[in-house]
């Protein structure tokens, strides 16, 4: 009987007082919505200008180039929520599936050194801009 009272105890203290470790954060779809469609730009001049037979580096730096100039003029205020590292993941994921097999990158490995590349290169290309901001 006193192992019923104790836990029944605990168990009030710990419904009147959740940990904070239990809730989440949920993104705002509207954002994730803008990501897609910046990564979809992207994957398209990339993948179409390494098919125009552009190198890989002339491809990325004119597909980050183009795709910088249109997220710059665009009055979207959800593009300040977009974190470059999952952008640059989205980005990855979507050039992979879209042509990455024409240049041999598949898979995870193939999304992981597309990443690290398009970072690289954006850096280089880019070092006072911010695609989200």
């Amino acid at each position: 009987m006193l192992k019923f009272f104790f836990g029944l105890i605990f168990f009030l203290i710990y419904i009147s007082n959740p940990s904070i470790g239990l809730a989440f954060d949920s993104s705002d779809p509207s954002v994730s919505l803008l990501q897609n469609r910046i990564s979809n730009n992207f994957s398209r001049k990339y993948c179409k200008a390494i098919q125009s037979g552009f190198s890989k580096d002339e491809a990325m730096k004119s597909a980050i180039v183009k795709t910088e100039n249109i997220i710059s003029f665009s009055y979207n205020p959800q593009k300040k929520w977009i974190e470059k590292d999952d952008l640059a993941n989205q980005i990855s994921l979507q050039v992979v599936n879209d042509c990455g097999w024409s240049f041999g990158l598949v898979g995870k490995e193939g999304v992981d050194y597309f990443k690290s590349y398009f970072l690289e290169i954006y850096e280089k290309t880019t070092p006072d801009k911010n695609f989200s901001r």
